[in-house]
């Protein structure tokens, strides 16, 4: 009887596996998806090594060799909007078919709790699936992971997101390019950036950096986590946050799996959960900036757009008996991370909309989401090429110190007014001293004009720099002038 050696069925063994490996999509390419027009599409999974994978779309195929992992990625070229397309993926003996795609805007909606946050009990956003149109989701499982994960939890459906923001901002996009527009939801409420930062990132950051040394080395926070995960569906809403609250682990189950689709870019409403300290807010200015450029290096793109959602108003819960002034310009408040969000604006391809004239002076979840989604829509076609096109409120451009007065001059000011025919409200001023007084201000154009009695001299002015100033300038959009402070002194603390 012949023997046969371990080594040669080891040897049997791994032949066997290594071309029995399936043909697969990356998890994001499902039936109902939406593909990104007028952009080269970037498609992958995985096949046999050695295999040859066709890609097929709208009769245009594009052939590629799979390496030697079996992994494979095309770049296919660009595709009007319309649909239902049919879409196949094929090797020699595989082959994969759907049948209703559709091409039109894509866009990752992401951030924590007022990105996730629901419309049913919001009546002017709920009234809009009446007249919802060509828009489909693809909402992705919240969970954790230590290592970078290929593969997620969610499927593409026909219809809206569940997500307020999201949904008033596609269904807005929709109605004003009439494409389909597909939003690729992941969201998770009270996570910090630091959660959906790559690890890659501690060579730029050293606090992030720090960040991560201290958690690689905390065995036990990972068998903490580990038996939170183990519960599934069962763990407890504190234990849940505090998953969402550790470093890198929401990018590596949320975001790293639809890396590096296709789609016009990023909307991203957080920061709740980094504006804890004024070390926290500043540190914000750093971080997000350079979050954004990696986002870009992972995407191989500088087109690759980012939009931002300033925080509204915010005092605090009212139970908190240290809130800020919700008026006085020089109290620790969300007035210095807003000023910390604008910081990305240094960066081609980005936009921030002000949402100061909205929010709620006690509630951190504010329902007026409408105006939020419509703002990001407007702000979302502009990026398309329309550079003409007023989608913020007025500006800063100039300022001029006389010897009593402070003139202010404002971009996209063209009908700078009042909402209510009164005095703009929420103009501070100092001078050397640095204490506050509220100025007079005036309206000339396209600038304000700015006075006080209290105040011979002034030498520096502050705008809705507070925890929820009353503000009610606007240009003739309706849209609310953004917060500034020409001063650089630092936090009272």
């Amino acid at each position: 009887m012949r023997t046969i050696s371990l080594c040669s069925i080891l040897f049997v063994l791994f032949v066997t596996s290594f071309y029995a490996q399936e043909l697969k999509l990356a998890s994001p390419f499902q039936e109902h998806m939406v593909l990104q027009q007028n952009m080269p599409l970037s498609i992958w999974g995985e096949a046999k090594p050695g295999a040859i994978v066709t890609v097929l779309i709208n009769d245009t195929s594009v052939n590629v060799e799979t390496n030697l992992n079996g992994e494979w990625q095309v770049k296919f070229p660009s595709q009007k909007a319309g649909g239902p397309y049919s879409f196949e993926v094929m090797s020699n003996t595989e082959s994969i078919h759907f049948k209703d795609v559709m091409v039109g805007e894509v866009w990752i909606c992401s951030g924590q709790s007022n990105m996730q946050m629901g419309y049913n009990n919001i009546p002017n956003i709920k009234a809009l699936e009446k007249l919802a149109g060509n828009i489909r989701t693809l909402e992705i499982q919240r969970t954790v992971s230590f290592e970078e994960q290929e593969y997620l939890n969610g499927e593409w459906q026909i219809g809206n997101p569940s997500s307020a923001v999201a949904f008033s901002f596609a269904h807005y996009l929709q109605k004003s390019l009439d494409v389909p527009v597909g939003i690729i939801l992941t969201s998770w409420g009270s996570s910090s950036i630091e959660g959906w930062m790559p690890r890659a990132m501690t060579k730029q950051l050293p606090h992030f950096k720090t960040m991560m040394n201290v958690f690689d080395a905390d065995s036990i926070k990972h068998k903490r986590i580990d038996e939170i995960l183990a519960k599934g569906k069962e763990r407890t809403t504190k234990e849940d946050i505090y998953l969402r609250t550790q470093p890198n682990i929401i990018f590596n189950s949320m975001l790293n799996p639809i890396i590096p689709i296709s789609c016009r870019g990023l909307v991203w409403y957080q920061g709740e959960a980094n504006a804890k300290s004024i070390e926290a807010m500043q540190q914000y200015g750093v971080t997000l900036p350079l979050w954004v450029k990696y986002l870009r290096k992972l995407w191989n793109s500088k087109e690759f757009q980012f939009l931002g959602v300033s925080l509204p108003g915010f005092v605090g819960k009212k139970e908190n008996k240290n809130n800020p002034s919700a008026e006085h310009p020089n109290e620790p408040s969300w007035a210095w991370f807003r000023e910390s969000q604008y910081k990305i604006l240094e960066l081609p391809n980005t936009g921030i909309i002000t949402t100061i004239d909205l929010g709620e002076a006690h509630d951190i979840h504010p329902k007026d989401k409408l105006p939020i989604g419509k703002r990001l829509a407007h702000m979302a076609i502009k990026t398309m090429g329309d550079k003409e096109m007023v989608v913020e409120g007025p500006s800063v451009s100039d300022i001029a110190i006389s010897r009593k007065s402070i003139t202010i001059s404002y971009k996209d000011a063209k009908g700078l007014k009042t909402t209510d025919g009164n005095s703009p409200l929420a103009f501070w001023l100092t001078d050397d001293s640095k204490n506050w007084h509220p100025a007079e201000s005036k309206i000339k154009g396209e600038k304000i004009v700015l006075t006080s009695s209290q105040v011979k001299h002034p030498l520096y002015f502050r705008y809705a720099f507070s925890a929820k100033p009353k503000v009610n300038l606007i240009n003739e959009l309706g849209l609310p002038a953004r917060p500034f402070r020409s001063d650089n002194f630092k936090v009272v603390p």
